[in-house]
């Protein structure tokens, strides 16, 4: 309760109107809503027909705000631009007391009114200090009846008092209230950089931490759109390669130069760029596919070089601020190691990619050097000497040698893609490669597979993806026993579940430390291969107690319209025959 009310002389009924005037503004934390309703109060408890208040500057030398109460907008329009503080107005300022006057006009420091002014004469003028210092004025003028009183001015005091006490709550609470909104735009700016964090260590696709950087970036700054420009590996363009929000989706896949755009200057300076009238900052494809007002770049740098760009278009609530910039800065910086990491992760698998495919073709060029093509040459001096001898002998030799290529031959196709696998399914092609194995090899290899059944028929069918990768899987760690391993025996089990496959192959051979053995290029190659259809490997061996090579893979059964044979193919001619 204001001071002033303590031994005050006003009548039970304004002391009564002015406690529930208190009650009703400090519980407001509004600091315009408060102003307004001190006007309107202080016009009834008085009977003046207009009030304002003047709000100071921040150096209390004239007034920043004045709101008024009791003039039209026609009056507001007539008078123009609003005082800044001065003639009697500047008395309050300069000398902060209450002020009553029966003639404003009149007063020595008056400059007047200017045209199209309401007349004014009767005057009260009170200060509304918080916590000591003047916040601003209370004014009062041309009273229904005769001049303001002592009473008057007593309860207009009072309620500049209750005034300051409910601004000074609304101003408490406005900054409580931005305080919290600033730390929940820090927290959610820590937790979309843990986010991106997390997808370092969980998530290698590039496509998909993009749009984990895009959607996070987009939340964090509440903008309408979020696009994310990388570097071609010429450094000479920038393209679209992710988006979240609301934007065409041609935007995908579009380039613009780096030497003549915005993008290619935050992405050249790695300083961010914050616009408005978006439009004539950005040119080539991206200023006729986004259209926006405001706008805010930000470079994605990594280790000194920048990878990309995060552009983020129109904040839902105004232009883009200092903190923006600020939060997505610190967001850029692990959203940039993330990219950086994924795309050192994309070029590692396909060097290593394009390593497997060279030692393939070595094995199989060694293959055919040293078999088909011995054996074509081989062919070709028996032929050449049965000029000379018995050519019926020669002829049976050189067919002989024919079929042995032929066997050959069809091996190495079986071993690049076998039919069985095609023609039959999973099942049917490891068993026909567990018979192969143990033919060549010698190695007691037995085969325990329970696959599915769907419709009756064993064997059910996987997408080709599935059922190639589980082959070479069991393939690789059979040729690893063989050549490798110094194995005795081998067991193949494979089982499948409601949701994953599971392939245990398991050796009694040396075995090797798993903890510090390097991977070969075998194990890696299967470890990929799994991986990349969403399955997990699990390697375990110990030196002298063989090699239990397990996967998970998930069971994706393939759709029945690719099994069904279409119209007219030959299928149904067979069976028209």
């Amino acid at each position: 309760m204001p001071d002033s009310l303590l031994g005050s002389t006003l009548d039970p009924e304004r002391l009564q109107r002015l406690l529930a005037v208190g009650r009703g503004l400090v519980s407001e934390l509004d600091v315009d809503a408060v102003l307004d309703q001190v006007l309107s109060v202080a016009r009834e408890l008085t009977g003046a027909r207009y009030a304002a208040v003047g709000v100071l500057d921040t150096q209390r030398k004239e007034l920043e705000r004045f709101i008024t109460s009791g003039l039209t907008d026609e009056q507001h329009r007539a008078i123009g631009a609003l005082p800044r503080g001065r003639g009697v107005l500047g008395v309050l300022i300069d000398d902060p007391q209450a002020l009553r006057l029966h003639n404003v006009g009149q007063h020595p420091k008056s400059y007047g009114f200017p045209p199209g002014h309401p007349p004014m004469t009767s005057f009260l003028g009170v200060p509304i200090r918080v916590r000591g210092e003047v916040y601003g004025n209370l004014y009062l003028t041309e009273k229904a009846e005769g001049d303001f009183s002592d009473v008057d001015e007593e309860a207009i005091s009072v309620l500049a008092d209750w005034a300051a006490i409910a601004i000074d709550n609304a101003r408490a609470y406005a900054g409580e209230r931005d305080r919290r909104a600033e730390l929940e735009r820090a927290v959610g700016g820590l937790e979309a950089t843990i986010d991106i964090n997390r997808a370092l260590g969980g998530e290698t696709d590039l496509d998909r931490v993009l749009e984990l950087i895009a959607k996070r970036a987009r939340a964090l700054v509440d903008a309408k759109l979020v696009v994310i420009l990388l570097a071609d590996g010429d450094r000479q363009t920038l393209t679209v390669s992710a988006m979240a929000g609301e934007g065409d989706p041609a935007l995908i896949g579009s380039a613009v130069p780096i030497d003549d755009s915005l993008s290619g200057a935050v992405l050249a300076s790695q300083q961010p760029a914050r616009m408005t009238e978006v439009g004539k900052r950005l040119r080539h494809s991206l200023a006729e596919l986004i259209s926006a007002d405001s706008g805010l770049i930000m470079p994605l740098s990594y280790r000194g070089a920048a990878v990309g760009v995060l552009g983020a278009f129109d904040r839902a609530d105004g232009d883009f601020t200092d903190d923006d910039e600020r939060l997505l800065a610190s967001f850029a910086s692990s959203a940039a190691i993330a990219v950086a990491t994924a795309q050192r992760v994309a070029a590692q698998g396909l060097r290593r990619s394009i390593e497997a495919s060279e030692r393939e073709r070595t094995r199989w060029a060694r293959e055919l050097h040293d078999e088909t093509l011995q054996e074509l040459a081989g062919l070709k001096v028996l032929l050449s000497s049965a000029r000379e001898g018995d050519v019926a002998l020669a002829i049976r030799s050189a067919i002989e040698q024919i079929e042995v290529s032929i066997t050959g031959l069809r091996h190495l196709i079986t071993e690049l893609r076998p039919a069985a696998l095609d023609d039959y399914g999973l099942g049917a092609a490891i068993e026909a490669l567990v018979q192969r194995v143990r033919g060549s090899s010698g190695l007691d290899v037995t085969a325990d597979i329970a696959l599915a059944y769907e419709g009756g028929l064993a064997d059910a069918r996987h997408e080709p993806e599935i059922e190639s990768t589980l082959y070479r899987l069991v393939q690789e760690c059979l040729t690893n026993a063989a050549r490798h391993a110094d194995a005795d025996s081998v067991v193949v089990t494979i089982e499948e579940g409601e949701q994953a496959i599971r392939v245990v192959v398991s050796d009694n051979g040396s075995g090797f430390d798993v903890g510090t053995a390097r991977e070969g290029f075998g194990l890696v190659g299967m470890r990929e291969r799994v991986e990349l259809v969403g399955g997990v490997l699990e390697i375990s061996s110990t030196p002298g107690s063989g090699t239990t090579i397990s996967a998970d893979v998930p069971a994706r059964p393939r759709r029945a319209e690719l099994e069904r044979p279409a119209a007219g193919d030959g299928a149904e001619q067979r069976e028209a025959g």
